[in-house]
């Protein structure tokens, strides 16, 4: 059996290319007692892997050169010689960007019998899904009534963080970049929406978008996004900070927003944080957000590259915005 994979060819400067990327067929080894080999049906790319390709410390360790890259999977056992997984049984791993591998089962996660899409798992009902759960409930404090900013309010975390706001009861304004996911947030119940690309000075815009201020920031851009919301946030507004794309691909050091004093004139709290940290509450999180699913309540929303071949160009595609809610790569029947 070969599995093919893509490997980390070198490191990008600047937005990766596909000079970054290599795809190559690695033998794998026969079965042994007690292992399973999995065929990867979907995977999962998320700009936090942008962070991996730089060879520095961080949260989590970085991508080696020449080695597989790694991400959110998920596939079907297809040899079983373990007694806890069954052929035909689907499973979640961190052993995305390949085809076919071998585990001992302790990286694995059966998934549930659930009528949910398998790819689910991957987006609302997976990692994306719970950082917005996260970020608004645990980190930001969400209550009824808060008037919530989301950047980035078109990607996967972005769109559930929307719906979830509107759930709790909030007014909630969101940025994207495109006319055609202005539409798309317009439809998922957001009360105002702002092209930041159509727009002389985003925080005119959001001034006139949130008269009335902003209590919760989820913050997923950075940059002038971050600078700007800083002078429309409410005293004792609470700022939970995902991530900062607008930075990941910077070659150099950029400064930093010129108004950090309305933390203290304003008596905020911004805090950082990772979602892995916080994975126990995980069954909390997956029975509220399958109940809303069930309930018709939220929507998920998906942008599919098909095959492998197309992984690199889905991840590069993320920071050309090219996705409405959750990326991913289909890759077997």
């Amino acid at each position: 059996m070969n599995s093919h994979v893509i490997t980390l060819a070198c490191r990008p400067v600047g937005l990766p290319t596909a000079d970054n990327f290599q795809l190559q067929s690695q033998a794998l080894p026969a079965l042994q007692p007690g292992q399973v080999l999995v065929k990867n049906l979907w995977m999962s790319v998320d700009p936090y892997m942008r962070g991996r390709m730089i060879d520095r410390k961080s949260y989590i360790a970085p991508f080696q050169l020449g080695e597989p890259l790694e991400g959110g999977a998920i596939g079907e056992v297809i040899e079983s010689r373990h007694p806890d997984f069954t052929v035909g049984s689907h499973v979640s791993s961190m052993l995305g960007w390949r085809s076919h591998f071998i585990s001992r089962g302790d990286d694995l996660t059966r998934l549930p019998d659930t009528p949910l899409p398998l790819q689910s798992f991957l987006g609302i009902m997976g990692m994306p899904g719970m950082t917005a759960w996260v970020g608004l409930n645990r980190i930001a404090a969400l209550k009824a009534g808060d008037t919530v900013f989301v950047s980035a309010a078109s990607g996967a975390v972005g769109s559930a963080a929307c719906q979830i706001a509107k759930l709790a009861g909030c007014t909630v304004i969101g940025s994207t970049g495109s006319a055609g996911k202005v539409d798309q947030l317009k439809q998922l119940g957001v009360d105002e929406v702002i092209n930041y690309k159509q727009v002389d000075s985003l925080s005119d815009a959001i001034a006139t978008a949130a008269p009335q201020g902003i209590d919760v920031y989820f913050e997923n851009v950075g940059g002038d996004h971050l600078e700007a919301v800083l002078n429309h946030m409410n005293d004792h507004g609470r700022i939970a900070v995902c991530g900062m794309i607008a930075h990941y691909n910077d070659t150099e050091a950029q400064p930093g927003p010129a108004n950090l004093a309305n933390l203290i004139i304003k008596k905020l709290k911004m805090e950082g944080f990772i979602v892995f940290d916080h994975w126990e509450h995980y069954g909390e999180f997956a029975a509220q957000m399958g109940q809303w699913l069930a309930e018709g309540k939220i929507q998920s929303q998906e942008t599919v590259y098909h095959g492998l071949e197309q992984a690199a160009d889905a991840f590069i595609g993320l920071f050309e915005g090219k996705n409405s809610g959750k990326m991913l790569v289909k890759l077997g029947e």
